[in-house]
């Protein structure tokens, strides 16, 4: 189908609210709960895709992290566009002189409502990696213990390295525990970085308050693009709109052409 480029593009004012509302804590924990589910994914992918190519395991956990923003991004842009909605919703309302509560009026959108939303559903993991950032030292690795629950990734060897500290003792402290979770977070660069390559890990966890915010800052960044969506939704709205008015016109001028030759006289 031919797409109608003469149609200007349409938007609806709408009501912009507050940077939280009554919700805002709703959606960090929704966001908090993405997050824990993609980590877990990540790792199970990551642990599947360990390659000996350099070149390969840097391919795939650029993917991997790529498509993990994008996610991110996309979930962003459609609560955005929901805020949208609602403060087009809430205009309509103030135009016709309908009451409406302040609770209400802070619920559409906003610009720093995503990013804030995104900060406090990570907030956990930022506060982990802000110990770690501070506290992390090149790793000599010797044999120790580990938590049970990692019995399973024990022999493999690419998984093992990455993800563990080997404790002096036998015991491990604080610090390893912190390195494990924040670890999790980060398996796509743990990964792409190798169990070997012990600098470059230390450098991972020193930036990894940064890394660990690419969800939050792609959930915030998308939530910007949420009247842009709704934009193009309304658009789109006005394109078949006109389309359908021109097929409805042509159909009438059809039925007037008929009408006007009259019936077929019969000699």
């Amino acid at each position: 189908m031919k797409k109608d480029n003469k149609t200007p593009a349409q938007a609806k004012p709408f009501l912009t609210g507050a940077p939280t509302d009554e919700n805002t804590v709703r959606q960090a924990l929704k966001f908090f709960a993405i997050l824990l589910i993609t980590v877990f994914m990540t790792f199970i992918i990551c642990s599947m895709t360990s390659f000996k190519s350099v070149v390969l395991r840097i391919l795939v956990n650029l993917v991997i992290e790529s498509l993990v923003i994008l996610m991110f991004y996309s979930k962003g842009a459609d609560f955005g566009m929901d805020g949208v909605s609602r403060g087009e919703i809430l205009y309509n309302h103030q135009e016709r002189g309908i009451q409406i509560a302040d609770s209400e009026r802070k619920i559409p959108f906003n610009k720093a409502k995503g990013f804030i939303i995104g900060l406090l559903g990570a907030s956990l993991f930022l506060i982990a990696s802000l110990i770690l950032a501070f506290t992390a030292k090149k790793q000599m690795i010797t044999s120790g213990t580990l938590p049970s629950w990692m019995d399973a990734f024990s022999r493999r060897e690419e998984i093992f390295g990455a993800l563990v500290h080997y404790t002096q003792g036998g015991s491990m402290m604080f610090t390893d525990y912190l390195r494990v979770f924040v670890r999790l977070m980060l398996m796509p660069f743990i990964s792409m970085a190798g169990a070997e390559n012990r600098d470059m890990l230390l450098f991972i966890e020193r930036i990894s308050p940064v890394l660990v915010l690419i969800p939050a800052l792609s959930y915030g960044i998308g939530y910007l693009q949420g009247p842009a969506r709704r934009k193009n939704i309304h658009t789109e709205i006005a394109r078949n709109n006109k389309r359908r008015i021109s097929r409805e016109r042509k159909a009438r001028k059809a039925r007037a052409a008929r009408s006007a030759h009259g019936p077929e006289q019969l000699n």
